[in-house]
């Protein structure tokens, strides 16, 4: 009987784990980010090799009586908190929650938009509210007296928005992508926000809603077609060759010194550009002149008023705006009259473009015209003309 009863003594304590050295803690805490927003999700790990007390099971700290895990911040906490070993024996202990902000409207449509919570007790069903500009403690109480603890801050940040590309040629898909953490309101699943597209030819342009990557990335993009010919719909907007596109959000989610109850526009913008090369697009006709009454001028004198003309046709299937410039130079290169007309040519229009000049001295003159899409963005359009005149 007695050899019995001893066997179990003499076996069972090598299997038996060291209690946690209260006199030497060991027991770093970690986060996966050294920053956080407001509706993040906090993925939580402690080392504490002395608290795996059955190298056979998985573990749990946090929980016990005396030695609770407490998750905080200035107005809210979780206590007890509990953390379970990633592995039987790995000594390594994990949790997480999820910050769940405070009441706030992140787009201006007048409704909050966030549900601020705390309740949870570990290792994965937490939630806890907390305002911007914060911090969140995790504190272990590794033994009576010692508390092992590692706080992070929690920030707003400022939104970025940006097209893919700085110029779209006819045919392209349009990507738009913005880029705030705070909108990741959702950490477990996919967000979305509103982004407003413009142009220069439809200045009032469309709301689209841009969708998160990922479930926490905090990144949105959003596609939309360009075309020429159809007013703007759902994810398509009106633009003509040579437009400015832009791209602008509402970021309601400010660090300091931002109140919360201000917003700020993010606006950018690309270029819309025909795969056709600039040259090609209208062709220029060489340049005549006539009278006041449309007859056509062989010679020329002084003080009498003429007219300079110059055909222009649009070659191809999309619209075309267009700055036509006259020049006029005398015989020692001095620039004597410019002037410019602006305009926009359908698919295969023609039009006649003149401008009246009045000479005032005699002499050789060169009249040049040239076409541009615009005196602000200029592309050259077509060949320049030229044409030599005597006035007597």
């Amino acid at each position: 009987m007695y050899l019995f009863l001893l066997l179990p003594l003499i076996f069972f304590p090598a299997f038996a784990e060291p209690p946690p050295n209260y006199n030497d803690p060991y027991s770093p805490i970690f986060t996966d980010k050294p920053v956080y927003t407001w509706t993040d999700k906090i993925i939580m790990k402690i080392i504490a090799p002395s608290w795996n007390t059955d190298r056979h099971l998985i573990d749990s700290i946090g929980d016990d009586d005396g030695h609770f895990i407490k998750i905080s911040t200035r107005e809210n906490h979780l206590e007890p908190y509990r953390f379970t070993e990633t592995d039987v024996n790995s000594g390594i202990f994990t949790a997480e929650i999820i910050l769940t902000g405070f009441s706030h409207d992140t787009n201006g449509d007048g409704n909050f938009d966030t549900i601020p919570r705390t309740t949870g007790t570990g290792p994965t069903s937490g939630f806890l509210e907390v305002n911007r500009d914060s911090a969140v403690t995790i504190s272990f109480e590794f033994a009576d007296g010692v508390v092992m603890t590692e706080s992070v801050p929690v920030k707003w940040n400022i939104g970025e928005i940006q097209f893919t590309k700085d110029i779209f040629l006819s045919g392209d898909t349009v990507m738009i992508r913005v880029v705030d953490f705070d909108m990741n309101l959702n950490p477990e699943a996919l967000d979305h926000i509103f982004v407003q597209i413009f142009s220069d030819s439809d200045i009032a342009g469309i709301t689209i809603n841009a969708i998160e990557t990922s479930e926490s990335s905090g990144m949105f993009t959003g596609t939309i077609s360009l075309s020429q010919t159809s007013i703007s719909s759902g994810n398509r907007l009106y633009s003509l060759i040579g437009d400015e596109i832009f791209a602008k959000y509402d970021d309601y989610t400010l660090p300091k010194p931002y109140s919360t109850s201000d917003s700020l526009e993010i606006i950018t913008s690309a270029n819309f550009e025909s795969s056709i090369l600039p040259i090609n697009r209208l062709e220029n006709t060489s340049i005549h002149f006539s009278d006041g009454l449309g007859n056509a001028l062989q010679s020329f004198s002084t003080n009498n008023q003429m007219q300079i003309i110059g055909t222009i046709t649009n070659v191809n299937d999309f619209k075309q705006k267009f700055t036509y410039i006259f020049q006029v130079k005398n015989d020692v290169n001095y620039v004597e009259s410019i002037s410019w007309i602006q305009g926009e040519l359908t698919s295969n229009q023609s039009l006649d473009v003149s401008q009246s000049w009045l000479p005032k001295k005699s002499g050789i003159y060169q009249i040049e015209t040239f076409v541009w899409s615009s005196l602000n963005n200029p592309l050259v359009l077509s060949q320049s003309r030229s044409a030599s005149i005597t006035v007597e």
